[in-house]
C-alpha cells in the first residue's frame, strides 16, 4: 500500500452536482486522464438472482430457488466460474430456501448471505452457518447524508463495527460500496477501503469489496472523471493494496451499459462480476449471467467442465415455469435471436451457414438456427423452414415452394403484418405435399 487515504469528514453533502444536475441527464466529464487494461489472470461470476433479482418480481418459491440454484451450478459444471449466490435470509422463506440449497452439497456455487450493517442482521448469518455474507456499506453522500442522517466518520464507524463482528465470527464480511459511481472516491471510499485492508491484515482474512453501481451511471472509458469512470474507481482500489479477488462489480442497466460494465470492471482488475439470470434486478436489471458466461469465453478461452448448452436449459425453465419475460429477440436465449426473417440471409443459410449465424449455436447452446416466415422470407426462407423440420432436400424453385409462397403473398397482399406462425406453414406444407409429405426430422 503505497499510502493511507484519510477520511473527509465534510459538514455537507458532495452531491457532485457539475455531473449530476438531476433536472437534466446525467454529464458524461472527461478529465483526459487514462489508466492501462489490468485483466486478473483469473476472472468469475456471481450470482444476485436470488437477492437483487427478486427485488424485480414476486419471490420465488423454495423449490423454483432451488431449480435456479441446480441449473447454475450444472451450467458451471465444477469449475467454480459460477462461483457464488447471494440469499435473502430475512422470511422463512428465504431460509428454508438456503437450507434446501445447502443439502445438494454444491462446492459451487457458494452460498452466500446479505443484510444491512446492523448487529441483529448479522445474527442470520450466524444461524445459517454461513461463511461469507454482503454487508450495505452505501458509500455516496447521497446515502450517508441524506437517507442515513449521519456524518461520514459515523457511517464508517458503523460499517467497521459490523466488518468486525463479521470477522470475529470466522466470517468474510462483502462490503457492499452502494452507489459508488456517485461516491466522494478520495474523501469516503478510498479511506474506508484503506480502513478494511488494515482489517484484513489485521484477521488474516479476506474482507471483499463490491463496487455497486446503484443507478446505473458507471461509464466503460478510462479518460472519464471520477466517480464515473470504472477503469479508474477499480485503478485507485488496486493502488492502495486491495486484491482483485477481493473485488466485485456490481451494476444496474440505467442506461444501456450494464453487461459492457461488467466486462470494463474484468478488463481494468477486478476479478469478479456479479449477474443475475437474464439481466433480472431491481428497476433496469444486472448483468446478465448468461451473457457474461460467455464473456468469460471470449476473454479467457472455453472452460472444460461449463455447460454452456445449460444456458438454454435454464432460458426454457425460466419463461415456462417462473415466467420470466424473455423478449424474443433477447440474444443468446431469445426465442428469435438466432432466426432470421431475410430471404437473402436465408439463402445464404442454405449455402453456409456461418455467414449468418454469430457462432455454431447448435453445438453449443443447444440451438439450431431458424427462418422465421414473412413477406421478406422468399423461397429461399420457405426450403429453409421446410428442410430444418423435414426430411427433405428440395429446390427452391420446386413448384411445391412456390404454391406455398403464393399463400404467403396473398396474406401480406390482404395487409397482413404479423408473421406467418408455424401452425400455418405446417399446414400449408401439408397441402402443398399432399399425399407425399416427407417425415418430420
Amino acid at each position: 500500500m503505497n499510502r493511507i487515504p484519510e477520511l473527509v469528514d465534510i459538514e455537507k453533502p458532495n452531491l457532485y452536482r457539475e455531473t449530476f444536475p438531476y433536472t437534466e441527464f446525467p454529464k458524461v466529464i472527461f478529465d483526459n486522464k487514462v489508466v492501462e487494461y489490468n485483466l486478473p489472470d483469473k476472472i468469475w461470476i456471481t450470482d444476485t438472482t436470488f437477492r437483487d433479482g427478486q427485488q424485480a418480481r414476486p419471490p420465488y418459491t423454495p423449490e423454483q430457488i432451488l431449480r435456479i440454484y441446480d441449473l447454475l451450478h450444472k451450467i458451471d459444471g465444477g469449475t467454480g466460474l459460477i462461483r457464488q449466490c447471494e440469499f435473502f435470509l430475512y422470511s422463512k422463506r428465504d431460509r428454508e430456501a438456503v437450507q434446501l440449497c445447502k443439502e445438494r452439497g454444491y462446492e459451487f456455487p457458494e452460498i452466500t448471505g446479505w443484510i444491512r450493517a446492523v448487529p441483529d442482521d448479522f445474527k442470520l448469518v450466524t444461524q445459517m452457518g454461513l461463511t461469507e455474507t454482503g454487508i450495505l456499506t452505501s458509500a455516496s453522500d447521497y446515502h450517508i447524508f441524506l437517507k442515513l442522517r449521519k456524518t461520514r466518520a459515523q457511517t464508517m464507524d458503523a460499517y467497521l463495527d459490523i466488518a468486525k463482528a463479521a470477522l470475529d465470527s470466522g466470517v468474510t464480511p462483502r462490503c457492499h460500496f452502494e452507489d459508488i459511481t456517485r461516491a466522494d472516491y478520495d474523501g469516503f471510499v478510498l479511506p474506508f477501503a484503506a480502513q478494511l485492508m488494515k482489517l484484513a491484515e489485521e484477521y488474516k482474512r479476506a474482507v471483499k469489496i463490491r463496487l455497486c453501481d446503484t443507478l446505473g451511471f458507471g461509464l466503460p472509458w478510462s479518460s472519464v472523471a471520477l466517480p464515473r469512470s470504472i477503469p479508474k474507481l477499480i485503478y485507485g482500489l488496486r493502488q492502495i493494496g486491495v486484491p482483485s479477488e477481493w473485488l466485485e462489480w456490481h451494476g444496474h442497466n440505467d442506461f444501456h451499459k450494464v453487461q459492457v460494465n461488467a466486462v470494463t470492471a474484468w478488463m481494468y482488475g477486478c476479478s469478479v462480476a456479479n449477474t443475475a439470470i437474464f439481466g433480472t434486478g431491481e428497476r433496469t436489471g444486472n448483468p446478465p449471467l448468461e451473457a457474461m458466461v460467455v464473456e468469460h469465453a471470449q476473454l479467457k478461452g472455453h472452460t472444460p467442465g461449463v455447460n454452456y448448452a445449460a444456458i438454454t436449459e435454464l432460458a426454457e425453465y425460466a419463461g415456462k415455469e417462473l415466467g420470466v419475460p424473455i423478449p424474443h429477440n433477447y440474444p443468446l436465449v431469445g426465442k428469435d435471436f438466432n432466426v432470421t426473417r431475410a430471404g437473402i440471409h436465408a439463402d445464404g443459410l442454405l449455402k453456409d451457414e456461418e455467414i449468418y449465424n454469430c457462432f455454431d449455436t447448435q453445438k453449443l447452446l443447444n440451438r439450431a438456427f431458424g427462418v422465421a416466415i414473412t413477406d421478406k422470407s422468399g423461397a429461399a426462407g420457405i426450403k429453409h423452414w421446410i428442410e430444418a423440420r423435414y426430411q427433405i432436400d428440395i429446390p427452391k424453385h420446386d413448384r411445391r415452394i412456390t404454391r406455398i409462397k403464393d399463400k404467403i403473398d396473398a396474406e401480406y397482399l390482404a395487409d397482413r403484418v404479423s408473421a406467418i406462425s408455424n401452425e400455418e406453414m405446417f399446414e400449408w406444407v401439408r397441402q402443398a405435399f399432399e399425399d407425399n409429405l416427407p417425415p418430420l426430422r
